[in-house]
């Protein structure tokens, strides 16, 4: 028993009841206070519950899982803030899309001033500071994973734009721009935001971003040609796509990554702050949806709203197929190279491939079709069903991530009950 109670004086009897007292009461080496009863010793003899700290649970005194009751109110908190807290990605996702539908001035004029690529900076300053070395590691260990991750990308999902150009809409320009959007690398932040929130392996999600990006400019115009084109040559900035990825990615990145190394205050900081600094990222994250959407607000009100469903709806099924085929493939991979032992058995490596993999970039699709010169049609109706696309794969995605999350944080309640 954490404390020692003072040795109880019995007096002697003058009635028929003797009651015993302490002197003074002590507490536990924790601080608690120990609570101590009279004991009756008489007639109807009655002896109190046994000594404990207050606060403590009965049958348990001292340790370091009893403290003071917590009032009700404050652990109850408030409802509506626990809720912005545990889905504020995907609230800040929403609420920069409805920004955009409501008021595009704003939007517009901080796509005027490239708020986006600072956004962008921004998101991988954060994941440079946020990577630890240990996590580098970690990443190349996993290299399997990143290899069927790059494989995903840029060899099997080009392969669904042979479908998706089957499918007949009006405009024509809504299909083909979905089937460009299946030609894309994946996401250039959303991807490793994600990552980071769901506690993944983000090493891992940032050199399959990077890599696959990089190797993009490349493939990109092979994919196009191969499956959209028809053997038709199209041109690509390879030269400005490749400038503008080092300048947005791999620069912030490496330069996030040498302040962490340079200042050790900052990295603890860093690591004592890291949701704060999560929602710092996803804050920017949101300004990219919030952009686009002030971007084709007026060609968006000219579309009839079926059709603009029917390509949402072809968009999100696309999604759906790619987060289906690699959690599949990603399953098969780790039954058949060890199992349990396996890399892609780690929940962490697992999590950073399916949400980096199933994901499609909306900056890179722009700059091609932009360079395309209206060779596959009107370059807003290409790009409005891709900015859908692109905002519906982050928001579907935020929604697991707050899933695996809630998941996760019931389990360990589990464990520690």
């Amino acid at each position: 028993m954490a404390g020692t109670l003072q040795t109880l004086i019995l007096s002697p009897a003058t009635s028929a009841t003797v009651r015993l007292r302490p002197r003074n009461a002590r507490f536990s080496s924790h601080g608690d206070r120990l609570s101590v009863r009279p004991v009756n010793i008489g007639p109807h003899r009655s002896i109190s519950p046994p000594v404990r700290a207050s606060g403590a649970s009965p049958g348990q005194v001292g340790g370091n899982d009893y403290a003071p009751k917590i009032p009700g109110k404050v652990k109850a908190g408030n409802p509506f803030s626990k809720f912005v807290a545990d889905n504020f990605l995907p609230l800040a996702l929403i609420g920069g899309v409805a920004l955009g539908l409501a008021n595009p001035t704003p939007g517009c004029l901080a796509d005027r001033y490239y708020l986006s690529k600072f956004s962008t900076f921004g998101i991988f300053i954060i994941s440079g500071l946020t990577l630890r070395s240990g996590e580098i590691g970690a990443a190349a260990e996993a290299w399997p994973v990143g290899m069927f991750g790059l494989g995903s990308i840029l060899l099997f999902s080009p392969y669904f734009s042979k479908l998706i150009l089957q499918i007949q809409l009006q405009p024509q320009e809504f299909v083909t721009g979905l089937a460009l959007f299946s030609c894309m690398p994946t996401t250039l932040s959303s991807g490793v935001a994600l990552t980071q929130l769901a506690g993944g392996n983000s090493a891992l999600a940032l050199a399959m971003t990077v890599i696959s990006n990089l190797l993009g400019i490349l493939l990109v115009p092979f994919s196009i040609s191969k499956f959209i084109a028809d053997g038709v040559g199209v041109t690509v900035p390879t030269k400005q796509l490749f400038k503008s990825l080092v300048l947005t990615l791999l620069i912030p990145l490496i330069l996030g990554k040498i302040l962490r190394e340079s200042f050790r205050g900052l990295a603890d900081f860093v690591d004592n702050n890291r949701k704060l600094f999560s929602r710092i990222s996803a804050v920017f994250l949101s300004l990219v949806p919030w952009i686009q959407v002030s971007r084709s607000r007026s060609l968006l009100l000219m579309v009839q709203p079926a059709m603009f469903l029917v390509a949402i709806g072809t968009g999100t099924v696309l999604h759906l197929i790619l987060l289906a085929s690699n959690a599949f493939a990603i399953q098969c991979l780790s039954t058949v190279t060890g199992g349990s032992q396996s890399v892609f058995a780690k929940k962490e490596n697992a999590n950073a491939a399916l949400l980096v993999a199933s994901q499609k970039t909306l900056p890179v699709l722009v700059a091609v079709v932009e360079q395309l010169g209206g060779a596959f049609g009107e370059s807003g109706l290409l790009v409005l069903p891709c900015v859908a696309a692109h905002l519906i794969q982050i928001i579907m995605d935020s929604f697991l991530v707050n899933f695996w999350l809630r998941k996760d944080a019931a389990s360990d309640s589990l464990k520690v009950a």
